[in-house]
């Protein structure tokens, strides 16, 4: 007999789509910080960045990229530390792109929207499993 609520079957659902989901934002950065670094020329030209420029947010998102699909895995194989990680890592990749919008607004802007989903699932669902 299964000791599990109908609330604690939504918030697995919810871990799982917070897991998914930023592995994939995980998957966008990587691939963002490898066309940032490699071929400048596809994003908007003449942008102005507050902090340095093009190749060192390449860089950055590249880097958060990893940490993203890092945390990913964490959280899809249930350890506890991954949901804090997973929510610091979604908030500095939401951060990240922030930075990184002058290269690529309306990107940015649903990578921003896709980390805060993910700070959503994990704090009001990343909790931790019942006793058996």
């Amino acid at each position: 007999m299964s000791t599990y609520s109908a609330t604690d079957e939504r918030g697995a659902g919810w871990l799982v789509f917070a897991g998914t989901v930023l592995g994939i934002a995980g998957i966008f950065n990587v691939i963002d910080g490898i066309m940032a670094l490699s071929k400048s020329s596809f994003y908007v030209a003449g942008a102005r960045y507050i902090f340095s420029d093009l190749r060192t947010w390449g860089w950055i998102v590249l880097i958060l990229g990893i940490l993203q699909i890092l945390a990913a895995f964490a959280i899809l194989g249930r350890a506890q530390w991954a949901r804090w990680f997973g929510i610091v890592i979604a908030g500095l990749g939401a951060i990240g792109q922030f930075g990184f919008m002058q290269a690529y607004p309306f990107w940015s802007i649903t990578i921003i929207a896709i980390c805060i989903f993910v700070i959503y699932g994990l704090a009001v669902y990343g909790g931790r499993e019942p006793a058996r």
